[in-house]
């Protein structure tokens, strides 16, 4: 019999349609065999994509069936924009996206950076973010708390879950990197584990949650799942590189209203 979609939700979302999406459930083989999400700015239309077109559908069919599937083209930037009619092939570059609109679900591709789902049951508004380093540090949960404000949403009222994503003993960076963070704020200094001489390991989850705290919104909750670890339930860019493997899947996380 074949494998469901796995859907991993978070409880401060409950009664909002979302989940967490891995690699099990999907019709994707080969070094990214499962629920491969990626369109590699490949046309949709490309027969290379059935796969990931089967894929996204049945993502969309485990979290709210029915409902209209909206993505950005993804720049580890820290740009929100509201969740449009676009064609994917003329989705705008942001990593964050958001909508007040019934039947729209929201996607945000990721594969060890953080997935942020965002909720406002009172208003009615939700947000997705994708929050690698370099999207967090330049302030994209910021950028999607702010736009959900636009649409009516509560600071107070705002809740926010941390998907899987790459955890600090599995994310080794250099002394660069470390003193990059440390220019930003010094107290960046308790997201850093050391590691071996020279390296760092960053715990990218705890520093995503601290901005969303530190915004003064609802809730915060942090799902605690190593990408990296766990190759039988995610996608993992850097154990891919690792491996020298010629690609990687891409998991998408996932919010909408109905």
């Amino acid at each position: 019999m074949a494998e469901g979609v796995e859907v991993i939700r978070a409880a401060v979302l409950a009664g909002v349609p979302h989940g967490f999406l891995g690699r099990r459930g999907g019709v994707s083989t080969g070094v990214t065999a499962g629920l491969d999400m990626g369109l590699r700015g490949m046309d949709l239309a490309d027969p290379a994509l059935a796969d990931v077109r089967e894929n996204r559908r049945r993502g969309t069919d485990a979290v709210l069936p029915g409902a209209r599937l909206v993505t950005v083209y993804q720049v580890h930037g820290n740009v929100c924009v509201e969740a449009g009619d676009w064609d994917e092939a003329e989705r705008p570059h942001a990593d964050a996206l958001v909508t007040d609109r019934p039947g729209v679900l929201l996607g945000i591709l990721t594969a060890d950076c953080a997935p942020v789902l965002f909720a406002d049951r009172t208003a009615g508004v939700v947000g997705a973010a994708h929050a690698g380093w370099k999207g967090a540090v330049a302030g994209v949960t910021d950028s999607t708390l702010a736009a959900m404000e636009q649409l009516g949403a509560r600071r107070g009222d705002i809740v926010a879950a941390i998907g899987p994503c790459i955890a600090q003993s599995s994310y080794e960076v250099d002394q660069g990197f470390r003193d990059r963070l440390l220019t930003e704020a010094a107290d960046n200094a308790r997201f850093f584990a050391a590691g071996v001489p020279g390296h760092w390991q960053f715990d990218l989850e705890g520093y995503v949650a601290m901005r969303l705290e530190r915004a003064g919104i609802g809730g915060v909750e942090r799902l605690g799942l190593d990408t990296y670890a766990d190759e039988a339930r995610f996608f993992s860019f850097r154990r891919a590189t690792h491996r020298a493997e010629p690609d990687y899947g891409r998991q998408m996380s996932l919010i909408g209203l109905d």
